[in-house]
């Protein structure tokens, strides 16, 4: 081990070391002032994610014999999950307090979560991508049920710890099926040996192998079929935790997902130029897509509830983002997960602002009738957040969804870009419903908070302001936000 091999991880060991000593400093923090954990782990989060943007560069470096990649690919994730959890941190002070859930072990978890994170998308061997993996999500199983002894809440981490172990076990026997079969569990040696065996693309272990590392993959993303878990996760779960789930766990997920289909590819991921994806991956990632598109819009408009609208609102999004990656552009994918996370952030502060109050946290529909009038700021947020998630310009979605349909189009799946705006258009209905509700609807019993209630906390409000503007920012002046965080390296975006 060098300097260079450390500074390939270097935000991962920042999120790493932070969230160890965080546990040990939250000891001699009284219980009246935890909320100073939290600003802790702020700074933590923000630290990676500048280390992560003072290091963007067009070269690609490895370390640790391999195993770990950094790259803009890795970098511009790695500044897009810190952002996102800085946020979070910010939306949680007011929320946990309001809601009796200040306990400072909450920083530290997250913390050691969004090292998962970003370890998986420097990873460059499979048994990285697995304990990359089991790092974001073991923490994340505890934060499900942070809100004991809500029965919900703990409902929600049971389930998510069964099936997300059942998930890890596809993943870690798929990996060992990959290894037995190519002698490799290296992602570059793994392209090497397809190049120069082609025979092995026939090999039925390989293929048994690579099924299930992608089951296990695909369950993170929440893709259908294998989303089932998700909306009762992300609706017992408190809204902070649920906000952190749609939005850095998803990204995390689909950026190490690229990372392995690459593997069974010529080239590796990048920035510049589209990354193949293997005959045999390209039609199973073109119809789960459609599927998973189909079956979270459609799901979304029976609900009655806004968090669990939400919950398959992200399954839906999951399905336009895989099929991103069946296009196999690399580009197209990353801008999609950046619109998508601070769009469905944004919509995430406006419930998080109405569960920060007294009372019972009520997410239904009717809890938010006349919101919009009582609480204008927050209505704007959400319109734009709903905007953004139809693809209505001039949002980050619209310009997400352009980019996105045009690498779908150009790898000749037109058919999927096709259900992919019909089911976007589709998603009008329930997105416009909570604009409805907010703004043209009365409330049928007096309201708990007024308005100046719901929007004076200021870490709260300082990040609607980042989100809702990082949502105008990136669908008026896109490029220039890109190249902003990749120092340059997105010229082929506007090609």
């Amino acid at each position: 081990m060098n300097v260079a091999d450390l500074e390939t991880v270097l935000p991962f060991l920042l999120l790493a070391t932070g969230g160890v000593a965080l546990l040990l400093v939250d000891l001699a923090v009284p219980q009246a002032r935890k909320s100073l954990t939290g600003w802790l782990a702020f700074v933590v989060a923000l630290a990676a994610g500048v280390s992560a943007l003072a290091l963007v560069s067009g070269k690609t470096m490895k370390g640790f014999a391999g195993m770990v990649q950094a790259d803009a690919f890795a970098y511009f994730a790695d500044v897009l999950l810190c952002v996102v959890a800085a946020l979070v941190i910010l939306l949680s002070l007011r929320y946990h307090t309001a809601r009796g859930l200040m306990r400072g072990e909450f920083y530290p978890l997250l913390l050691l979560s969004l090292s998962g994170m970003s370890l998986a998308v420097h990873a460059a061997d499979l048994l990285v991508v697995f304990l990359a993996i089991e790092l974001l999500s073991i923490p994340l199983y505890v934060l499900s049920g942070f809100a004991r002894p809500r029965l919900e809440s703990e409902e929600a981490a049971l389930k998510y710890f069964l099936t997300g172990a059942f998930a890890s076990g596809f993943l870690v026997y798929g990996v060992a099926l990959i290894y037995g079969a190519s002698g490799t569990t290296a992602l570059g040696d793994l392209r090497a040996a397809l190049l120069d065996n082609p025979a092995l693309t026939s090999d039925a272990l390989l293929m048994a192998g690579l099924a299930l590392v992608m089951v296990g993959l695909l369950f993170k993303i929440a893709a259908v079929p294998f989303h089932f878990w998700a909306p009762d996760v992300y609706e017992g779960a408190p809204t902070t935790v649920t906000a952190f789930m749609a939005t850095a766990t998803k990204a995390a997920a689909f950026l190490a997902l690229m990372r392995v289909v690459a593997g069974f590819a010529a080239l590796s991921p990048s920035l510049a130029q589209p990354f193949e994806v293997a005959d045999a991956l390209r039609p199973m990632l073109a119809l789960i897509a459609a599927i998973t598109m189909i079956v979270g819009n459609v799901t979304a408009l029976a609900q009655q509830n806004v968090k669990r609208m939400l919950a398959y609102s992200s399954i839906a999004h999951a399905g336009y983002a895989l099929a991103g990656v069946a296009s196999g552009d690399a580009t197209a994918v990353l801008f999609y997960l950046a619109a998508y996370a601070f769009a469905t952030l944004a919509a995430f502060v406006v419930l998080i602002a109405v569960g920060s109050t007294e009372g019972n946290e009520d997410h239904r529909y009717e809890a938010y009738a006349g919101l919009g009038r009582r609480a204008p700021l927050l209505g704007v947020i959400m319109a734009l957040a709903m905007f953004s998630l139809i693809g209505i310009p001039p949002t980050a979605g619209f310009v997400g969804k352009y980019f996105l349909f045009r690498a779908v189009v150009a790898s000749d799946l037109t058919w999927l870009a096709v259900i992919g705006v019909l089911t976007s258009a589709l998603s009008a209905a329930f997105y416009l419903r909570v604009l409805m509700v907010l703004f043209m609807r009365e409330p049928e019993t007096a309201p708990e908070a007024e308005p100046a209630a719901l929007a004076a906390d200021a870490p709260r409000m300082v990040a609607a302001y980042v989100s809702a503007a990082a949502v105008l920012l990136i669908g008026v002046f896109p490029s220039a936000v890109l190249a902003l965080l990749t120092g340059g390296e997105l010229v082929a975006l506007v090609r």
